[in-house]
Parts: C-alpha cells; sequence; structure tokens
C-alpha cells in the first residue's frame, strides 16, 4: 500500500495553522494541514457559552485577512471568532482535512513520519500549530482533597446551567477565571473567587482600547530577549472593565489563594488585599504611563481620566467548610500546559518529559520541524491573532529556503 507523502504537513486548522498556510500558498510550497475535529475547534468546543473576545474586533487580523464589519470596537462573540476563522480558511483555500488526529510524529531518514487513525503520512517538513491550550492544568493535591465535590476545568465549562445546584467556588484570578465568576453570579449564583496574582486593566483609556496602547508602548512587540520576568496577564473582559470589587458589591465573595484541600475544607492564604493592592499599582503604573505617552508623541486625544478606584471589601475570610456553605462544585480557571507527549523527537529541554519544545522563533532544534502559535515564540503578541503572521511568514519563508 502507498503511504501519502507531502512536503509540508501542519498539525492544527485552528488560526496559526491557517496563517502559515497562507504564506505556504503564496510561495506556491505544497502543504495540507491535519485537523483531529473540526476548523478552530477550540474555539467550538473549549470555550463557555457567554465569551467575548477580550480584543475589539479591529484586532481579528490574520496574513492577508481582517475584520471589515461594522463594529470594529466591539468584541466578537465565541461563534463570531469560530465564522471569522472559517471565513478565512475559505478564501484563503487552505487545503485541509478535518477528522484526523495525529496520534504519533517521528523522525525518518529525510524528514517525517505521522501515524493517524487513517494511516501512515510522511512529510519532509511538519508545523506544530496545536496551540498553547492543549492540556488543563489542576493543581492534584487541591483536587484530590476535594474528591467529594464535582469539579471541571474551565475549558470544560459552557454555563451556569451545566454546574450542579448550589454556590461555586472557582479557582483562579485570571481573565477565565473573573469571567465565569461574573457568568455564574449574574445567573443567581452564590460565587467564591479564590483571588491570585493579576494585573488591573482599564478596557479604555482616554478615548483608546487597552490594546491599542499596549501597541502603542510597545508591549506587545517586546521579544522573548526583553521580556520581564513575572509579568502578568492583563484582567480583561470585552465590552468593559473587570473590577472585581464591583463585583463584590454585587455578591461575589473575594478571597485570597487557596493555600489548602482536604475532606471538603478548603483554607485560604490571607494575601487577598495584597494581590488586589498590587494590580491596583500595576493600573496606575500603566495609565501614567499612556499619559506620558500622549505628551511625548503629541497625540490628540481626551484629557486625562481619573483613576477609578477600588471600592471597599468586606474581611477576608480564611476558611470555608464547602458543605456548610452550600458549595456544590469548584471550578479550576488555572490555566493550560502543553501536550508534546505524542512527539517523538529531539525537539525538548527535557526529552524525557516531552514539555517545554525548544525553538528559535518558532525553527526547533530538528531540521524541518517548525511551531507556532505558541506564547513568546519570538514576541509577546506571538499567540495574538493580530500578532501570529510575522512568526507564520518567517516559517514559511525558512521552510522554503531551506527544504
Amino acid at each position: 500500500m502507498s503511504i501519502e507523502t507531502h512536503e509540508t504537513i501542519i498539525i492544527g486548522a485552528g488560526q496559526s495553522g491557517l496563517a502559515v498556510s497562507w504564506h505556504l500558498n503564496r510561495l506556491g510550497r505544497d502543504h495540507i494541514l491535519l485537523e483531529r475535529a473540526r476548523i478552530a475547534e477550540r474555539w467550538r468546543s473549549e470555550r463557555w457559552d457567554s465569551l467575548s473576545f477580550q480584543f475589539p474586533n479591529w484586532t481579528l487580523q490574520l496574513p492577508g485577512f481582517v475584520y471589515d464589519g461594522p463594529d470594529p470596537e466591539g468584541f466578537a462573540g465565541r461563534d463570531q471568532v469560530v465564522d471569522f476563522i472559517d471565513a478565512y480558511a475559505r478564501t484563503s483555500r487552505a487545503p485541509v482535512r478535518c477528522g484526523i488526529e495525529v496520534m504519533r510524529l517521528s523522525g525518518r531518514e529525510g524528514g517525517f513520519e505521522l501515524e493517524t487513525a487513517d494511516g501512515v503520512m510522511r512529510a519532509n517538513n511538519v508545523v506544530l500549530a496545536t496551540g498553547p491550550y492543549q492540556r488543563p492544568i489542576v493543581p492534584e493535591a487541591f483536587s484530590l482533597g476535594l474528591a467529594e465535590v464535582p469539579q471541571l476545568h474551565a475549558r470544560d465549562y459552557r454555563n451556569p446551567a451545566q454546574l450542579p445546584p448550589g454556590a461555586v467556588l472557582v479557582v483562579g484570578s485570571g481573565a477565565s477565571g473573573a469571567q465565569i465568576a461574573e457568568d455564574l453570579l449574574s445567573a443567581g449564583r452564590q460565587v467564591y473567587l479564590s483571588v491570585g496574582s493579576h494585573r488591573r486593566a482599564p478596557r479604555r483609556y482616554r478615548g483608546r482600547d487597552f490594546i491599542f496602547w499596549e501597541f502603542a508602548l510597545g508591549a506587545f512587540d517586546q521579544t522573548v530577549a526583553e521580556r520581564r520576568p513575572g509579568s502578568l496577564p492583563p484582567l480583561l473582559t470585552g465590552r468593559r472593565d473587570m473590577d472585581l470589587s464591583a463585583l463584590a458589591a454585587r455578591g461575589l465573595t473575594l478571597t485570597g489563594r487557596l493555600a489548602h484541600a482536604e475532606g471538603g475544607h478548603v483554607t485560604f492564604a490571607p494575601d487577598r488585599d495584597e494581590s488586589l493592592a498590587r494590580a491596583e499599582d500595576h493600573y496606575l503604573s500603566f495609565i501614567a504611563a499612556c499619559d506620558a505617552h500622549v505628551l511625548a508623541a503629541g497625540l490628540d486625544l481626551p484629557p486625562p481620566e481619573a483613576p477609578v478606584p477600588l471600592g471597599p471589601l468586606p474581611p477576608q475570610i480564611d476558611h470555608l467548610d464547602l458543605r456548610a456553605a452550600g458549595v456544590g462544585s469548584v471550578t479550576w480557571a488555572t490555566g493550560y500546559g502543553y501536550d508534546f507527549g505524542w512527539v517523538d523527537l529531539p525537539m525538548f529541554r527535557n526529552n524525557e518529559t516531552r514539555i517545554e519544545p525548544r525553538q528559535t522563533r518558532g525553527v526547533s532544534p530538528v531540521e524541518g520541524l517548525y511551531l507556532i502559535g505558541l506564547p513568546w515564540l519570538s514576541k509577546r503578541k506571538s499567540s495574538l491573532m493580530m500578532g501570529m503572521g510575522e512568526d507564520a511568514a518567517h516559517i514559511a519563508e525558512h521552510l522554503a529556503q531551506t527544504r
């Protein structure tokens, strides 16, 4: 039986894989994209119903394709983002094959071998475009300590009706945790949100969106070499500021970090107010930097706005008996890790764990193997829809010149 062979196979047909495909089409290079399910599958099946894109619609940009709708300053919902990526795949004529999962990727002389449920395929080059949200991270010790309570990760959350009756403990105060907590609160649920380190940010300042300012201040163009240790992602939602104290005024209970969990009892660190104070410092530093940029660049914008302070909060709680408090479930908004266990190639810092890939601007140490769409691939914007095009162009050019 003949084995299907291609010059390049891209694994994953989300926005990053499609961006590489667009550049390969422009260069006239043979390639296909293999997608385990549907185009933009993670947007379809691993996002909650009420999610709105954290970036304004004008940032919906991929190589050769930009948002041209009536509301550039608005925020697309989950299904609108899927429609945008679907339209991109159609107009760019990306050679996508859906329903083909790659179970193992290994090397062979002159290229690579891919084992799929449909058989073996071979390629001279492979681009890993499986995204940054591959493996949900749940702190095992805490999860085991709460084994009697129904639990799910933010990846699997869809809407409040999905959860058992009762209050909900949400662990993780990044954008996902805060948005899910607000979604539950709006549905009339009692919600506890365990707060960790985060960065408060204004949705709009002086008539411009937060993302405008991040680009204007050069933050999204920071390179890996310029990356500051301990940098935190902003706490954002579409449409408006994410103000935790305002949510607390609506009934949300803010706690410190989860410190211990056992037998249905949880203990919180006494650091809630410290985390909120640090987030406030980030907020004030950010608007000061915006004001300085306006002066230096001579921008004609509305005058500075007075900072909106956090409102008063009730005393911190240090312990919660979940059963006594009527908590019926726990939602973990604790992030994601990579899952490259199916890649049998020496591309990792530790080839036993196969977790952290080595790469320089998407070029791995294995000749012909590339990565795209990961955070800080080359710059802070590398995982953003409007930022990955630079990396995609570099990978396509490198691939065309070397193989």
